[in-house]
């Protein structure tokens, strides 16, 4: 285990429908490099995992609603993929308006398979180099981003990976850029 992320806070925004391997092993890497990690959601705490979006895997227990939390609280954001979830979450303004925040503040964001959708409703992605699930591409080249199919992509503190066939470089370049990121209250 390893001590780079150390008092480092990061948030995980999912709902129902999440793919259950992208929630997981990305947060067992942060919390395994030392980081803390709150699941927060839009609706039900009880978040519905999904394996190969074909069937229920289990339940996660949610910290809290998005509505409630502020980018402010956290070092980094973190958003799994799964087509549900990011298809409801894209869908929820305070889910949105807690991704921009991240944006605005410089904090690192990684995203993973169909995690990017939310990105592109964010209208965050301008001038962006990304990668996703590749029925995503024209979603993201239309939100301005240039899409390249990649293991993992990593763009100013943005991280992005295709599926979870990537998930060892996304955790990797994840638990990177959240390390050398800047930190909650921190001035450029």
């Amino acid at each position: 285990m390893s001590n780079q992320l150390n008092g480092r806070r990061v948030a995980i925004l999912a709902t129902s429908g999440v793919e259950r391997v992208e929630l997981e092993q990305p947060r067992d890497a942060v919390t395994g490099a030392g980081a803390s990690t709150t699941l927060v959601t839009i609706d039900e705490l009880d978040v519905e995992l999904w394996d190969d979006d074909t069937e229920i895997a289990g339940t996660a227990r949610a910290d809290g609603l998005v509505g409630d939390v502020s980018a402010d609280d956290f070092d980094a954001l973190l958003l799994p993929g799964g087509v549900r979830n990011p298809d409801q979450l894209r869908q929820d303004d305070d889910a949105v308006g807690f991704v921009r925040a991240f944006f605005a503040s410089g904090k690192p964001v990684a995203a993973i398979c169909h995690g990017p959708w939310l990105l592109a409703e964010a209208g965050v992605l301008d001038g962006r180099t990304v990668t996703s699930y590749p029925s995503l591409r024209t979603d993201l080249q239309n939100a301005g981003a240039t899409w390249v199919d990649e293991e993992v992509v990593v763009d100013e503190g943005l991280v992005t990976s295709r599926n979870p066939g990537d998930l060892d470089a996304f955790c990797a370049k994840t638990v990177e850029e959240i390390a050398e990121g800047k930190h909650a209250g921190q001035t450029a």
